[in-house]
């Protein structure tokens, strides 16, 4: 039996930093009353790890939570990154679906991967876009009608009760 005690975390952590930010600021505070299990805190990846190695570090982290909380932006449906097509050991002009390490090929994106894979866990799925509205066109298509959706702005300012509200359940 897993126990699922995390929270897992993803997003585009390029153009949505601050929002990601936030989440951690507001959990490491100390006076807020705003905790979660971090799932990135149990295994780390380098940034020159392949692109399976990297998903394989990612599915570990999401066997172990409870929540997945996707924060969603202006480009997160349209990241690429993690694609085995973008790995110098994909083999495009290969008739298998293996690459060089003979690993098998998976074209999706880490946020496409994260979103299946959480979905496919029946775990507690929590949307928040880094705006002051519901963008579901924004939203990877595997997640767009599934779980808790909240839009992170209030009066131009970060909604932290609605947050917190969706990400404790």
């Amino acid at each position: 039996m897993v126990y699922r005690t995390k929270t897992y975390i993803a997003g585009d952590w390029t153009g949505d930093k601050d929002a990601i930010d936030t989440l951690y600021k507001w959990k490491n505070s100390g006076y807020l009353n705003f905790d979660f299990v971090d799932a990135h805190s149990l295994t780390q990846a380098r940034d020159t790890s392949l692109n399976c190695s990297i998903k394989r570090s990612l599915k570990e982290r999401l066997d172990a939570s409870k929540t997945f909380v996707l924060v969603v932006g202006a480009n997160t449906k349209d990241l690429r990154a993690g694609g085995c097509q973008y790995c110098n050991y994909y083999r495009s002009y290969s008739y298998t679906s293996r690459c060089l390490h003979n690993y098998s090929v998976d074209v999706r994106s880490y946020i496409d991967y994260e979103c299946e894979k959480a979905k496919e866990a029946g775990i507690r799925i929590v949307v928040l876009y880094n705006y002051s509205n519901i963008y579901r066109d924004k939203c990877p298509e595997s997640l767009r009608w599934t779980g808790t959706h909240v839009a992170m702005i209030s009066d131009g300012r970060w909604d932290y009760t609605s947050i917190k509200k969706a990400i404790e359940g």
